[in-house]
């Protein structure tokens, strides 16, 4: 029986132009890592599962792919407890190994590794794959890609002030205007977790708050009823739901609202810092923007939390966030290593740049000159001149089969390729080339001398 082409939910296939729009966006976000100092390292698909199971809190926990045992470690399965239906320790039971959530984890399992081998602070970069078993919508796969930057070694606010013009620098060079850096501090959301009585809750508080945008508010205080955080102290949170003004009369705001709480004070005190100092260095097309409901909802988060928003005429989610981590590390043995990092969301960038049409149409086409084929002679006569345009990086290709003129200028037209180079009996005489610009539609004949000037220069 011949089984229907399909593919799992929340993966792609990609076509070569999409994967021409992917690699202009991998390039000009590597370039910018490297720019900034960055050094790329790179870790396996999967994990084991007791190194990403608890990091990422219940919720995220929920969505990481675990990958079955097989063979004789089948029968390590917990069977009690299936029969006593704890079929979360029954499922872990079967599994001993996970694909990764996101980098950071990872990451901060290689830091520790290796931690002999690494020169801090160490600036690393890595643009792998992940995998999520979340409900595929627009711009959420369950299979895409990170493109990660993290420091680890060095408590320096001046990181977090980098990390926002990094994300300006890569943006700007995708002619990407209009784009939000979201920024808050789990200190100041610690402090409002103190401010309320919900010390022993700042998880659920976190979690739920973080949703504030996508809920509502009443969704939101809800939530926190339901996780047991009292009536009354959810009511001290009214002020922060309508919090106004420009980022300096919020940080004011918040330090009116948690002077009682020298963590929370903390918080405020930092972000200024990275405010004035951004401020003073100014930025190309971003906009930076103080957001006291974002938590991003991860446990490791200890200080500052970014979140990228799209220009406001896409409707997209966050397409980049991350923040600082003092004690990652320290799940792996390795302790008091704080580490701050970003992440740019390539699938979702791409929808972006594809909606409001800013690829550059260069960038899509692999092929700049087509040779076409009437016959044997004429095909090793083209060869022979593929061969020196290729030593200097011009990409060419010899139609394969002697078809009509036609039909080779029909493959032209929908490969777009810009240029068409047809050589006969006559041109062979003369030892020339008929070019033809396919967007301009002008022909001449000329040596390859001249021809190599011209394609390289348009």
């Amino acid at each position: 029986m011949v089984s229907k082409p399909r593919i799992s939910k929340g993966t792609r296939d990609f076509s070569p132009k999409q994967l021409a729009n992917r690699d202009y966006i991998f390039s000009t976000i590597k370039s910018n890592f490297k720019k900034f100092g960055f050094q790329p390292i790179e870790t396996p698909s999967f994990e084991l599962a007791e190194t990403l199971l608890g990091k990422y809190g219940e919720e995220g926990d929920r969505l990481i792919f675990k990958i079955l045992n097989s063979g004789d470690k089948v029968k390590k399965a917990d069977l009690q407890a299936l029969e006593e239906g704890n079929l979360a320790r029954f499922s872990n039971s079967l599994t001993e190994k996970a694909l990764r959530y996101d980098l950071t984890v990872p990451f901060a399992r290689y830091v520790a590794q290796y931690q002999n081998d690494i020169i801090f602070p160490f600036k690393r970069y890595q643009i792998q794959p992940v995998w999520r078993a979340d409900r595929p919508q627009k711009g959420r796969f369950q299979e895409f890609y990170q493109c990660d930057a993290d420091v680890v070694g060095s408590k320096s606010l001046w990181q977090e002030i980098e990390f926002i013009q990094l994300y300006d620098a890569v943006f700007s060079d995708l002619n990407l205007d209009g784009v939000t850096i979201k920024i808050n501090n789990r200190k100041i959301l610690a402090g409002i977790a103190e401010l309320i009585g919900a010390q022993d809750k700042l998880i659920d508080f976190t979690v739920a708050l973080d949703k504030l945008d996508k809920i509502g508010a009443e969704k939101v205080k809800e939530e926190m009823l339901n996780k047991g955080i009292d009536s009354d102290g959810i009511s001290k949170l009214e002020p922060l739901f309508s919090l106004t003004g420009d980022f300096s009369e919020q940080l004011q705001s918040l330090r009116t609202i948690l002077s009682a709480s020298t963590e929370g004070i903390k918080g405020v005190e930092e972000l200024e810092f990275i405010a004035s100092s951004v401020a003073a260095i100014g930025l190309k097309t971003a906009k930076l923007q103080m957001d006291v409901t974002l938590a991003r909802g991860l446990n490791y988060y200890t200080g500052a939390i970014f979140e990228v928003s799209a220009p406001d005429s896409v409707q997209m989610g966050s397409i980049g966030g991350g923040g600082r981590y003092d004690d990652l590390t320290g799940i792996f043995g390795l302790k008091d290593v704080s580490g701050v990092g970003i992440s740019f969301g390539l699938d979702r960038i791409y929808l972006v740049l594809e909606e409001l049409n800013l690829f550059p149409s260069d960038k899509t086409t692999s092929t700049k000159v087509l040779f076409t084929n009437f016959g044997t002679s004429e095909s090793l006569y083209c060869l022979k001149a593929m061969t020196i345009l290729r030593s200097k990086s011009i990409a060419t290709e010899l139609y394969p089969d002697p078809a009509k003129l036609k039909k080779q200028m029909v493959y032209c037209n929908k490969r777009e390729i810009p240029f068409v180079v047809m050589v006969g009996e006559a041109e062979m005489a003369q030892n020339k080339f008929m070019l033809k610009d396919m967007n301009s539609g002008e022909q001449q004949l000329i040596t390859l001398e001249e021809l190599i000037n011209i394609v390289s220069y348009k």
